[in-house]
């Protein structure tokens, strides 16, 4: 792995090796996530809703989002990044130290593992899964509106 690694990073930093265990550390979850579904019976449905799609895309959005840039997130982060400032409204901006700190302050790379822990709630627990993914939809629609508002009422006092 050492040749691969030197020759795949070049003049920069990638810690393959460390990525390997964050892929593993998802293979893992997923397996265990797989094999308490088996044991409790559980099986994955043959489809999935139109709602629960939209319920699933719009709580992974908001809860990785959340997670990645929420200024009261940030003592679950401060262990893997560096603190450099606001990004947007409610939001921070921070540097990654090692790959748990990429991981974890990219709403993009948080994404697949929310969307995951959702899919694993439908199956699991299906009635909860949802009102977790309802809350979450109506947060991200509430924030939706309170940044329109807010364009609204500058858009108004430029007039």
């Amino acid at each position: 792995m050492d040749k691969t690694e030197r020759t795949y990073e070049g003049d920069h930093d990638r810690p393959l090796g460390k990525y390997v265990g964050i892929l593993g550390a998802y293979g893992g979850t997923v397996a265990v996530a797989a094999a308490v579904a088996a044991l409790a019976g559980r099986r994955v449905p043959n489809r999935i809703g139109v709602m629960d799609l939209l319920l699933m895309a719009v709580c992974t959005h908001k809860v990785s989002r959340l997670l990645a840039k929420d200024p009261v997130a940030s003592p679950i982060r401060a262990p893997f990044t560096r603190y450099e400032g606001e990004s947007g409204p409610s939001e921070v901006q921070e540097a990654p130290r090692g790959a748990v700190g990429e991981l974890i302050a990219c709403p993009f790379c948080l994404a697949q593992w929310v969307a995951t822990g959702y899919a694993a709630g439908l199956v699991l627990a299906p009635k909860a899964t949802r009102l977790v993914g309802a809350t979450m939809t109506a947060v991200a629609i509430s924030d939706w509106l309170q940044l329109a508002y807010t364009k609204l009422i500058k858009s108004a006092e430029a007039s």
